[in-house]
Order: C-alpha cells, then sequence, then structure tokens
C-alpha cells in the first residue's frame, strides 16, 4: 500500500500517484463510478491508465476517447498552485470524512483556503434564489446560531438563501462549493463574498477542473457535494421545482437528515419546503430544533425517508500494480451484456445471470462505461444506454 497512513486512518498520495489519478478522471467518461471500478480492479490509476486504450476498443465505442495527457494534468496542477488552490484525493487526511459514504464520491477535489475545515461538522443550508427578506433573515439566523454551535456552514455560493447563510457565518467557518473551477466565481456578484471567504479562513472547492465555467448540469453535481460533505441539510425557501429539492433529495438519498422551515402556502418560495414537511423532512422553526436533533442524531448511512442507500465500497491504491489479469472470451462479454438493457438491474443479478466471475463483469461495466453506454443508479444497479 502506498504512502504512509496517518493515525486517522488516512493514505496520502505521492505527488506521482495524484497526477495519475488527474490524468485519469480528467479522460473522456471516466466519471467517478468508472474512476473507481478502474482503481478497484487495476490497483492503481497508472495500470488503469496503460489499460485505458484496450478497454476503450473492447467497449464498442464509435469514435475516439480522449486520454488526459500528462502534460495536460500538469498544467492543471501548476494552474491550481497559481491560485493558491490544491487537490486532496479520497482517502488523505483534508478529504472530507462523511463523503467518502455517497455513491462514487469525487476522487479528487480542489480546495483552496482552509482545507481542514472540510473535516469539520458541517451542516448544509439551501435555498432559493430568489429569497424573501424573511428567508433571508432565517437564514442568516440559522447560520450565525449553528456557527457558534460549532458547525461549519456550507452552501453553494449563490443568490438569496446561500450568500445570506454564508455571510453569517464567515467568524465560525463556511464553506464554499463552486459548480465550476475554484478560479471561476459565480455569479460575478459574489466575488466579494468568494474572497471574504478566503480571508476569514473558510474554504472554496470544487470537483471541476481549473478554469471550468459552469453548465446548467454542473449545478446538480455541485448539490451533491454540499449534500455529501454535511451531516445534514437545512432547506429555508425553495419552490416546488428547484435546485434546492434536489440537494434535499441527494441528502436523503446520502442518509442525512433533512430539515426544512415551514412557510405560507401563499408563496410559492415556500411550495417546496412545505412539500418536504410532507414527505417526511423534519420540521424546525428555530436553530436549537436542528442543535438537539442532531446531539442524538442516526448514523449518516441510515436510510431516509426517499429511499434506501446503499453506502459504496472504498477503493485504494496499490503501488504493485494491475491486479491479476482476468481471461474474458467474447462470448463471455456477449452473455454479460445480454443481462443489460435499459432498466436498472443489480450488478448481482448480472454475475449470477452470466454465470461469471465478479472481475469479469466488473471489466465489461468498465468498457461500456469508457464507451458512453452504462448508466449508473442507486442501489448498485446498472442499465444499457441504446
Amino acid at each position: 500500500m502506498v504512502g504512509q497512513k496517518q493515525s486517522n486512518g488516512a493514505i496520502p498520495l505521492s505527488d506521482e500517484q495524484k497526477l495519475n489519478w488527474l490524468r485519469l478522471i480528467r479522460s473522456d467518461n471516466v466519471g467517478p463510478a468508472t474512476f473507481c471500478d478502474l482503481i478497484n480492479h487495476f490497483r492503481s490509476a497508472s495500470a488503469a491508465l496503460e489499460a485505458l486504450p484496450d478497454l476503450i476498443s473492447k467497449g464498442g465505442v464509435a469514435g475516439k476517447i480522449r486520454i488526459a495527457s500528462r502534460e495536460q494534468a500538469e498544467q492543471e496542477m501548476e494552474a491550481a498552485q497559481r491560485n493558491d488552490a490544491k487537490f486532496i484525493g479520497m482517502g488523505e487526511p483534508d478529504y472530507p470524512p462523511a463523503l467518502r459514504n455517497v455513491d462514487y464520491p469525487p476522487p479528487l477535489l480542489c480546495v483552496k483556503g482552509n482545507s481542514g475545515l472540510l473535516n469539520s461538522n458541517a451542516i448544509a443550508i439551501v435555498g432559493s434564489r430568489n429569497a424573501s427578506i424573511n428567508g433571508m433573515r432565517l437564514a442568516a439566523r440559522f447560520a450565525s446560531e449553528l456557527g457558534q454551535a460549532d458547525y461549519a456552514i456550507i452552501s453553494g455560493l449563490a443568490r438569496g438563501i446561500d450568500a445570506s447563510a454564508h455571510k453569517h457565518s464567515l467568524s465560525s467557518g463556511t464553506i464554499a462549493v463552486f459548480a465550476g473551477g475554484v478560479d471561476h466565481i459565480f455569479p460575478d456578484e459574489n466575488t466579494e463574498l468568494a474572497l471574504d471567504i478566503l480571508e476569514h479562513g473558510g474554504a472554496i472547492m470544487s470537483a471541476m477542473p481549473m478554469g471550468w465555467k459552469p453548465r446548467s448540469k454542473d449545478f446538480p453535481r455541485r448539490n451533491r457535494l454540499v449534500a455529501g460533505i454535511a451531516s445534514a441539510l437545512l432547506v429555508v425557501e425553495a419552490a416546488k421545482r428547484s435546485g434546492s429539492l434536489i440537494s434535499a433529495r441527494l441528502a436523503n438519498e446520502a442518509g442525512r437528515t433533512v430539515y426544512a422551515l415551514p412557510g405560507s402556502p401563499l408563496d410559492p418560495r415556500c411550495e417546496g419546503t412545505n412539500w418536504l414537511i410532507k414527505q417526511g423532512a423534519t420540521l424546525v422553526t428555530e436553530p436549537d430544533d436542528i442543535i438537539h436533533d442532531q446531539a442524538q442524531s442516526r448514523s449518516p448511512d441510515q436510510k431516509g425517508f426517499w429511499g434506501e442507500h446503499d453506502e459504496n465500497e472504498s477503493y485504494e491504491e496499490n503501488s504493485k500494480g494491475a491486479s491479476t489479469v482476468i481471461d474474458l472470451e467474447d462470448n463471455q462479454r456477449r452473455k454479460i451484456i445480454a443481462a443489460l438493457g435499459p432498466s436498472p438491474v443489480e450488478i448481482d443479478d448480472i454475475i449470477r445471470f452470466s454465470q461469471a466471475s465478479p472481475g469479469q463483469v466488473q471489466l465489461v461495466l468498465i468498457e461500456l462505461g469508457l464507451a458512453g453506454r452504462l448508466e449508473r443508479h442507486g442501489g448498485n444497479r446498472v442499465s444499457l444506454i441504446k
């Protein structure tokens, strides 16, 4: 096992390993799930990178899949250093402990500021961008009093509720999660707030590349990070169809407690929070409600009111390189693929149906994932994209 294990069980990556991790996760069609499978299967990022061309050719992909070069990874590392940011790998000391319990957490986080704050017990506060005056006041009060109770406050730096939560937890510690790179503050109007967060010992972080400008589909990914790092999530105001409800769903799926402030049925900004309470979210009216509830809280991986949450197996980097070569004949590959369809199926069922070994099934899923033909679902389920 590489690196020197810390007293808390964390294993730092060497500079070379971190560079290879960055190359792997920045390659086309390698998301956190495929990254995890590759490391589990080949035992190191360097071995996985060597295997990628062959895996891509067997996945049935049309067109060329880009594998990030060493030069590209070095350039991103240098860009992070110029911006006083650093990459933290899963399993390293400053990687948020709670985030390890979500399905397929991002293998690398780019962090600027006080990375040690990511190990704090954090409460997420989210809500409407078009917030009411009362909503802003409530966000400010909850952020301030929860901060005084030694909780870090985490949110997405959006205007409205997010911004109010950050502003009123500057002195106690706040974490802003970006949908783009840490060097691309969004929205522009919160640039000064982001600088204040850093100046007061807070942190900004992202799983996206340096220089990345956020797209609409990047915000749910940001919300997943917000929900995954926190031990609980509070929704102050939210419309029925909003990013805040996505955050609440993701938090619940990760086994986090979801709190919601009730509001007037006449205000559309409260429609989502009232709906959450009907679905089983915990109604709160003052910060002490959360403080007392968290003091006797359930474990982070307990299932919530939206359904079950399956904890993902962790993965480790092994300096010995690739695992034992797994033989896979074409007829075996066809049988594994035949077990897949447009409806999600459990991986254990694929193993039983195909009578293949877990390693053989994993290898085919890696090939299909690299080809963009596989979709991952909760509960260790997968489906085929036609």
